[in-house]
């Protein structure tokens, strides 16, 4: 098995347990899913994990240009950096830890809504422009 296959495997397995919890894929879900990420994979290769995941799930539905690179690296280096606190082994209770990870515009705070709609931000990594993320 590859290491592209197997990456897809855990998305597909993550996937499958977050929308077994939701009715719909909403932006609650999107949390979900990349907060299991971080906790079974770590930070970096999360990154990866994620992002091809969410890349194919795009293409698989018809529509590849819902797919936007630096909004999906993002998001989980934001939720990265909150579940440093490993000890919170259940999503709930993380994201009523965090609630302002549930602000769909919590990126506005790191990045010019120019910058984000870019060609280059939606098909590449770009370094937020208005404020970095903490540090994980």
């Amino acid at each position: 098995m590859t290491p592209t296959s197997s990456r897809a495997l855990l998305f597909d397995k993550l996937m499958a347990e977050v929308t077994a919890a939701n009715e719909r894929f909403d932006h609650r879900a999107h949390l979900h899913l990349t907060w299991l990420a971080v906790r079974t994979a770590g930070m970096p290769a999360a990154i990866g994990l994620v992002s091809d995941g969410i890349q194919r799930t795009a293409r698989y539905a018809g529509m590849p240009q819902k797919y936007h690179a630096t909004v999906s690296r993002a998001w989980v280096e934001l939720v990265a950096h909150h579940v440093a606190d490993r000890a919170i082994d259940d999503f709930t209770v993380f994201i009523d830890r965090h609630p302002a990870l549930l602000d769909k515009r919590l990126l506005t705070r790191f990045y010019r809504s120019a910058t984000l709609a870019s060609t280059q931000a939606r098909t590449g990594w770009v370094e937020p422009d208005v404020a970095q993320f903490p540090a994980t």
